[in-house]
This record gives C-alpha cells, structure tokens and sequence, in this order.
C-alpha cells in the first residue's frame, strides 16, 4: 500500500522542496509514498479568492475563513479520508510514537495554517487533530507539515537501507542517541589540539561497545533532556 500525505496550503508551490530529494525523493520517485498538494485559495470565492478575515473580540492579524478550509478539507477526504492534522505551535508536541503510528497507517492529511491561524470551528468540525513540532512560531504551517512527512516517509519499508539503523536513533527506547565517530581514529583540530576516538569503539569488543554506548545515550538524556530521563526511569519531571 502506498502511503499518501496530502497538504492543504495557500503557498503549494512550496512543495515537494526538501520531500523531493535525498531518502524522501527517491521514495517518492518509487511510489513507496506519494503527495497531493491542494490550494486553499482555489476554494475561496470572489474574484480576489479571499482566504481571511478579521478576527471577532478584535485582535492583530487575520484569521483563515471556516467555510473556505471547510470546502478544502471536503474535497480532499472525499476522495482518500485519512486523519487530519493541523500543524500549530498550540498543539501537542509530535513525538516518535506518533510519527511510527501515523507512518504506520495509510497517509495523512495536514492542513497548513497562515496568518494568526485557523478558524477554531472547522477545526472541531473536522476533529483535527492539533500538532506542533516545537516550541517557537513560524510563518506558517509548510515546513512543520515538511516535518512531519519527512520523519514518517523515512520509517516506510524500504525507505532506509539498513534498518537496524532505525532502532538505534534519538528516542527509540526512550533515550537520545549516543555519539558517532569515524575516520581517522586521530584528528587535530584548528588549534592543534589532538581528538582520538574512544579506545571502546576500537576494540572490537561488541558487548563493550553496546555498554558503552547504552551509557553515552544515558547520560546525553539525563543532561540534555530531563523530562525524557524522568519518564524512562518512570519518576515524574520536576522543573
């Protein structure tokens, strides 16, 4: 089965960009996935196909029009219904664990937002579901929705040639990933200063390595991630 995203934006010649090269475009070129892009813009009516309006309660910027993301998203799931996501700094932080259920599924449908966002009642018409891929803001929804494609086309069968390399990555079991080393085992950097590769990793030794590298990813977690090192060790974060 092919796995399909579709994306409703007012700029949908931002796509494919980074999706149509590297793992995701040769995936792409295979068919192992595909993408539809729709303008929303094409959904509006009136000669000028306006998208937006001014928000009730007053307010800065505009906000996109129920009726016309309405007519967009009927049109899409009309044809493949899949689940909707909205891609929004308010939503909930997308993890590993959802990015492995959405890849696992037939596609997605993201809706991209512009301006100061969508209107909140096609939202709930739709059930959207509401995701963010941080916490910062940017000028609209296409290259979080880029993301997001990008991190679900890459654990599709076939996508990555050696697969073992998926089960040990940043967030599988919980865990940042360990550090990498390669040629040469000696390198100097711009001040001279002598940089070896850690004796472990020349060894040879495969139960050394994995121990050493089970604690590097350990020890990355609990430094640089807190709330991650709390839920593998089962505690609950406290700022």
């Amino acid at each position: 089965m092919t796995w399909h995203a579709s994306v409703l934006t007012i700029f949908p010649e931002m796509f494919p960009g980074p999706l149509g090269v590297s793992l995701s475009g040769k995936a792409l070129d295979t068919g192992v996935w595909n993408l539809e892009t729709r303008d929303i813009r094409s959904f509006a009516a009136g000669t000028h196909r306006t998208v937006d309006d001014a928000p009730y309660g007053g307010g800065a910027g505009m906000v996109m029009r129920p009726d016309v993301v309405d007519a967009a998203l009927a049109a899409v799931q009309s044809e493949r219904a899949l689940p909707v996501l909205y891609l929004t700094p308010r939503g909930a932080p997308l993890t590993q664990e959802r990015v492995r259920q959405l890849a696992g599924g037939a596609g997605v449908c993201l809706l991209c937002g512009r301006y100061e966002g969508i209107d909140q009642r096609v939202l709930d018409a739709w059930q959207a579901e509401e995701c963010s891929v941080g916490d910062f803001v940017l000028s609209g929804g296409e290259l979080a929705a880029m993301t997001l494609v990008d991190a679900c086309v890459r654990l599709l069968p076939g996508v990555v040639g050696d697969s073992a390399s998926l089960t040990e990555e940043s967030f599988e079991g919980g865990l940042l990933e360990y550090p990498h080393f390669t040629r040469p085992a000696t390198w100097s950097d711009r001040r001279g200063l002598q940089r070896d590769v850690p004796d472990v990793l020349l060894s040879g030794d495969h139960q050394r390595i994995a121990a050493w590298r089970r604690a590097q990813a350990e020890t990355a977690t609990r430094e640089r991630r807190p709330d991650l090192w709390a839920t593998h060790t089962g505690k609950d974060h406290r700022p």
